[in-house]
């Protein structure tokens, strides 16, 4: 049998007239196969689509690494498992560009292996802050009093926690540890709160229990005035006592508000007949106000205090008003009677001996002050002298200001 030359794979192969197959590479011929008695075409036809069929490889392999879609390791594996196939392929074809293309591919997975590792460090560096920040945070809230949204926190910062890398072991350690131990301190504080206000809610079950018998027993009272300071009493130690149990107090504060309304409400309805009873009254003292403020302003004394008398034994006699009429028609008489007392007041200041000897004295002084300074004023004048002349001047205009005004308050008193 001799060499078929005119296979297109003759270039990178031969059958010799044994049969035996070759491959051509850098390293020279080897033996890929046999292919004794048949067709030498046939045979380099079967040994070329091995070989495609491992270019094919190639390039799959190629475009995987490109696509970043095989970590570091899965590449170089699955290139030395090519290559091996290449290296001991029974095929014919360009065995050689195979392997160099796979040589090729060193670099770009030791690029990829340097991207990745940065990669990592970049995103173990962020994880390391950002679980630093957890451990701070947790430490805050274990720190802290809120018991409610708290405990939401922590768990959700567990999750955030188990979706980080894990760090270099011992600064991951002792993060975890920080986190770890203030999540504990934070329960066991939030378990012993709760405890404890239990133990309240309990005790305030027992007090607001007893206020609500209290209360009940107080409803159908009559005794107005002392019944509804009773009642403050009970409010004021119903806040202090502070929350019972969920359901329990709204059912405590259902009777507790009962007994109240039913007492206020028929207090209300008292008042309301009272207040149609004593609104005769408030007529005739609406009548006994008009002659009190006629009164007003005092010219004279004695006939207002006289007058003021009589009106002040009526405005008893009238009885009393309703509810919100009291404070207005009270404060026009008590307006009335400061009036009355203010020109009291004026007219003791006015007839006072005291005083008005105090404002003589301060007259006379005065007069005496002035004719002094008027005498030396005029032997400044006489002797020449301006520049006393002009000080005495200034003294007697002060002076005689003074003396005007202590002439105009006795005045006043007279």
């Amino acid at each position: 049998m001799s060499e078929n030359l005119s296979n297109p794979a003759e270039a990178w192969g031969r059958i010799d007239d044994q049969g035996t197959v070759y491959v051509r590479t850098r390293d020279g011929e080897r033996v890929v196969g046999q292919w004794p008695d048949g067709d030498p075409a046939e045979a380099m036809a079967l040994f070329s689509r091995r070989y495609e069929g491992l270019a094919v490889e190639v390039e799959l392999l190629e475009k995987r690494i490109a696509s970043d879609s095989l970590s570091p390791e899965d590449a170089k594996r699955a290139v030395d498992q090519v290559r091996e196939a290449v290296d001991n392929a029974a095929a014919v074809g360009d065995l050689d560009s195979l392997k160099d293309r796979l040589d090729a591919l060193g670099p770009r997975i030791e690029s990829q292996r340097e991207r990745r590792k940065a990669a990592r460090a970049e995103r173990a560096a962020e994880a390391q802050v950002q679980k630093e920040e957890i451990a701070r945070t947790a430490e805050e809230i274990a720190a802290g009093e809120d018991w409610r949204r708290g405990a939401d926190r922590l768990r959700d910062m567990l999750e955030q926690w188990k979706s980080l890398p894990r760090l270099d072991k011992s600064i991951d350690d002792e993060l975890w540890h920080r986190f770890s131990t203030a999540r504990t301190a934070y329960t066991r504080r939030r378990k012993a709160h709760f405890a404890e206000q239990n133990e309240r809610r309990g005790q305030a079950q027992q007090i607001k229990e007893r206020l609500v018998v209290e209360a009940e027993a107080l409803a159908d009272s009559t005794d107005w005035g002392p019944t509804a300071g009773k009642f403050r009493d009970l409010m004021a130690q119903w806040k202090a006592a502070g929350p019972a149990p969920r359901g329990i107090d709204d059912r405590l504060w259902k009777r507790f508000r009962g007994a109240q309304d039913t007492f206020f409400g028929a207090r209300d309805e008292a008042n309301a007949r009272l207040d149609e009873e004593y609104a005769a009254n408030a007529e005739v003292k609406l009548q006994i106000l008009t002659e009190a403020e006629a009164l007003v302003p005092v010219d004279d004394l004695d006939a207002a205090r006289a007058a003021w008398r009589d009106i002040a034994d009526r405005w008893e006699a009238a009885g009393k008003v309703p509810r919100g009429q009291i404070k207005e028609l009270e404060g026009r008489l008590r307006a009335v009677e400061k009036a009355i007392a203010a020109a009291a007041d004026d007219e003791w200041r006015r007839t006072n001996p005291e005083t008005r000897a105090r404002v003589d004295d301060t007259v006379s002084k005065l007069e005496k002050s002035v004719a002094d300074i008027e005498a030396q004023l005029e032997a400044a004048k006489s002797s020449g002298n301006d520049r006393k002349v002009r000080e005495l001047q200034e003294s007697l205009e002060a002076r005689q200001a003074w003396l005007d005004q202590a002439r105009k308050s006795a005045e006043d008193l007279t």
